[in-house]
């Protein structure tokens, strides 16, 4: 679905400012993975997921989106970015329509489709993110953040990408907002089967839903494993800038108080799972 090789984007080159983003990537994501990628700011985080929607071109090494070099000559990047949907942070300010169907059907349109297809793409993608017909003639402006944030989201399923990909898709919302974002996300992806790349500050939110971690650091990918794997490594993501989740730090200090607890415990329901059986062993509990 999406392979790297050897990709680096140099910002700048040449010039005074240069600066190199993205060094020597070489990554595989296949169809259906839910892939979150973490890296403090400055990493290389948006710089390589902009290279896979092709808005920008690998300054060296290639980037293939089905077997397609965006590089090539001729490439079509428009097919491309149809293919690989882009939800940028804060997207909710690129909304400018009458209405939220207006909004939605935007990138159809663009398209090219007929009004019968715009009008099921649409509905669809409305329901996935789980917006209401009845919202659908509301204005985009009328509604909570959460909302105007589902909303960007549908936009871009509409068109029906076989990625998606969400950059900071929870940023500055509250945590009612954020639950339903990212549980949206989530039921939309078991339901669809399209690849999810989430990008994140949160540990969390990457723990929870991610099935696989990469970790980018000073434009390189410094890991890339299963959750667990990854965030056994706590003293590696410290010394790049980056936490873990809470429950992964609760359950080291445990382990230092002599509770036998296994590496990698990066979920709630895991580490009360966890933390039960190991109080059973020493006879804790019942």
């Amino acid at each position: 679905m999406l392979k790297l090789v050897n990709v680096a984007y140099t910002y700048q080159q040449g010039g005074p400012f240069e600066k190199t983003a993205v060094r020597d990537v070489n990554l595989h994501i296949g169809l259906g993975e839910f892939v979150g990628i973490i890296g403090h700011t400055g990493s290389g985080k948006s710089t390589l997921i902009q290279m896979l929607n092709a808005l920008i071109l690998p300054t060296s090494g290639k980037v293939f989106v089905d077997d397609v070099d965006t590089t090539a000559k001729g490439a079509n990047l428009r097919d491309i970015r149809f293919k690989v949907g882009l939800v940028m942070q804060y997207p909710e300010y690129q909304l400018f329509e009458e209405t939220i169907y207006k909004d939605i059907a935007f990138g159809p349109k663009n398209m090219g489709l007929g009004e019968t297809e715009i009008n099921r793409r649409v509905r669809e993608a409305a329901k996935l993110v789980g917006i209401s017909d009845e919202m659908l003639e509301k204005s985009p402006f009328d509604v909570s953040g959460g909302q105007k944030r589902r909303v960007a989201i549908a936009g871009v399923l509409a068109m029906e990408p076989k990625v998606l990909i969400l950059d900071e898709p929870t940023a500055g919302l509250d945590p009612i907002g954020r639950e339903e974002i990212l549980c949206k996300i989530r039921d939309m992806h078991k339901e669809t089967g399209i690849t999810v790349i989430l990008i994140s500050h949160s540990m969390e939110d990457v723990a929870r839903h991610a099935k696989r971690i990469i970790v980018m650091n000073k434009g390189t990918v410094a890991a890339d494993d299963f959750p667990c794997k990854i965030f056994s490594q706590i003293e590696m993501l410290e010394s790049i800038g980056l936490s873990v989740p809470q429950i992964t730090k609760i359950s080291a200090a445990l382990c230092e108080c002599g509770l036998d607890l296994p590496d990698g415990i990066h979920t709630l329901k895991n580490g009360k799972m966890e933390i039960l059986k190991a109080l059973r062993k020493k006879g804790g509990v019942e």
